[in-house]
């Protein structure tokens, strides 16, 4: 974290240099009161007679000092907020950057939810932290260093009150804060979850209705959120002991002094107004031992919220950049060597793709078929490498994908997925993210080639149509036509339809078919179906079985060749 804070020096040596003038205008006021109660009113010095130009020059002193102080406090305040606040948006930054670069394994380890919860809540915990260190602790240490050391010099017999209550306060503050540090680690998880419970409900808020669960899921959120209120009460709690336990020994030591000075000045040894300072001394010193336990409230919170936060800054992306920019001979090549391929943690008998070998022609469409779960979609995700191969190679226009930049690789690539993912802005930057310089007319061309463009055309704003958070204002072709879009405009060499038309009717994906044919020859095209319809006519067919190639071949080959391929066929086209 120092790297981060370091960029911002000025500001947080600035931030307690301001707040040592604020402590010193404080430490100086007990004494002018001294002077205001002996001189001025007293007139100990005078015969008993007071000094009225004594009380108001003195007064006008404080004022002013008052003053002062409160400007180097402001200045104080607004150099520790610079400083906290540029580290926490540099540390946000950095943090979403690296969930960026996160492979989806590794965003599954975290959830979705623990990621929202340090990228906001944490680093928001870590900057009270470092406020509260180059501010609120400066500011409490110096009263309580500079509280001891003024009230010492008024009579050694106030030190002896201080010596018998600081070992009681210290006692106390070791005690609770060790208590509560550990709490503040369960209190984030406890977060996290609640995070997750309100994604889930949010993104799944269809289903949810649908299947009128709406009740379950109350209750769901009620007891993730009843944990975390559980958790935060027993640290209120807590800290709702200590403050009592403070106050007493606060006032009981107040008393201390009155009793000592009061002794003391039947003594002749010490004034009453020294004995006013002195208890001014003695509360500045106790309060700040009291302030130190909430900013080791805030410290402990921090260094929890801190080693979660680093643990997402420090977490290597699984999938990591190779050297090479992409510049090939070859264009849209895909070649797979006997590639074999298991999730995370799951063993060899467990391999979604088991020596799967093919090579895909630049230019050429290739349909991929098989039943649900033999491994289609995770055999197009290990093409821009959204997973490593376990075993064997996947090659690029002749280049293994590993050896690629991810952004070059990527750059090669456009692909849509089942779940077609449409954000909250309008139709026209969805359709632009595949080419953000891309012109209206380019804009509209992608659309048309998708069938997109009679829907939107028909929309009051059009291309502004400004979408709903998840794209729930659009129908599921809909949204699927958007991303086909997205996708096409991109201009890619190799283009990848993960079941990207299964809400199209077969007339429009016939035709969207049929554009990306006369408008795209020289595109790879990869296009997984459960449909043969949809892929009847691609160059090639590859049947999967259990992730393993079944067969390839067209669809006329297949029909004769492949039983796998009858059987579908029959299941879906046979007529009755």
């Amino acid at each position: 974290m120092y790297r981060y804070l370091k960029k911002y020096w000025v500001f947080a040596v600035l931030a307690p240099l301001f707040m040592l003038g604020e402590v010193s205008m404080d430490l100086m006021q007990p004494r002018l009161m001294r002077s205001i109660v002996d001189e001025g009113v007293l007139g100990l010095s005078n015969g008993g007679v007071g000094d009225l130009h004594l009380v108001i020059s003195t007064g006008l002193r404080m004022i002013a000092l008052v003053v002062f102080g409160g400007f180097c406090g402001v200045m104080s305040g607004v150099f520790a907020n610079l400083c906290s606040q540029n580290f926490g948006n540099d540390i946000r930054k950095d943090a979403f950057r690296r969930v960026m670069s996160l492979s989806f394994e590794q965003t599954d380890r975290f959830s979705t939810g623990s990621l929202i919860t340090r990228v906001t809540n944490d680093i928001t915990q870590i900057q009270n932290l470092v406020t509260q260190c180059i501010r609120g602790f400066v500011r409490t240490f110096l009263l309580f260093a500079g509280g001891i050391l003024c009230m010492l010099t008024l009579d050694l017999s106030f030190g002896v009150v201080v010596a018998c209550a600081l070992p009681l306060i210290l006692i106390c503050v070791v005690f609770f804060i060790s208590k509560a540090n550990p709490m503040f680690t369960v209190l984030q998880g406890k977060l996290d979850r609640v995070n997750n419970v309100m994604q889930e409900n949010v993104a799944g808020t269809r289903v949810v209705k649908a299947y009128v669960k709406e009740e379950y899921e109350k209750e769901r959120f009620g007891r993730a959120n009843g944990e975390l209120v559980g958790t935060q009460l027993d640290v209120l709690l807590l800290f709702s002991y200590m403050t009592p336990i403070m106050n007493i020994i606060l006032n009981v030591s107040i008393v201390a002094v009155i009793r000592v000075g009061a002794v003391e000045v039947g003594a002749g040894n010490v004034t009453p107004g020294d004995v006013m300072a002195a208890i001014t001394y003695l509360s500045q010193i106790l309060n700040a031992v009291m302030r130190m336990t909430m900013i080791f409230q805030t410290v402990s919170r921090g260094v929890a919220s801190g080693r979660r936060v680093s643990e997402v800054l420090s977490c290597d992306p699984a999938v990591k950049d190779g050297d090479f920019d992409g510049q090939t001979a070859v264009r849209g090549k895909v070649e797979f060597e006997n590639v074999s391929f298991s999730y995370p943690g799951a063993g060899e008998a467990e391999r979604v793709i088991q020596n799967f070998s093919l090579t895909v022609e630049p230019g050429e469409t290739l349909g991929i078929l098989g039943a649900t779960g033999c491994g289609k979609s995770t055999l197009v995700n290990l093409i821009p490498r959204f997973y490593d191969v376990t075993q064997g190679r996947i090659l690029v226009d002749g280049v293994d994908v590993r050896d690629y930049r991810l952004s070059a690789l990527r750059g090669k690539i456009a692909i849509a997925l089942q779940k077609s993912e449409i954000f909250s802005t309008s139709l026209r930057e969805n359709i632009a993210w595949g080419d953000p310089g891309a012109t209206e007319e380019q804009i509209r061309r992608a659309a048309e080639t998708a069938q997109a463009l009679a829907f939107i055309d028909a929309k009051e704003e059009g291309l502004d149509t400004i979408v709903t958070q998840g794209g729930h204002s659009l129908s599921g072709g809909q949204k699927q036509r958007v991303a086909i879009s997205r996708a096409v405009l991109k201009g890619a060499e190799i283009l990848i339809f993960d079941d990207t038309t299964s809400a199209l009717d077969l007339k429009t994906e016939a035709k969207l078919y049929e554009a990306l044919k006369e408008g795209y020859a020289g595109v790879t095209k990869i296009i997984i179906a459960q449909r043969i319809a949809s892929v009847k006519d691609a160059d090639r067919i590859a049947v999967l079985e259990n992730g393993q190639l079944a067969a390839c071949g067209s669809h006329e080959e297949l029909m004769r060749e492949s039983e796998i391929y009858r059987d579908i066929y029959d299941s879906q086209l046979r007529r009755q």
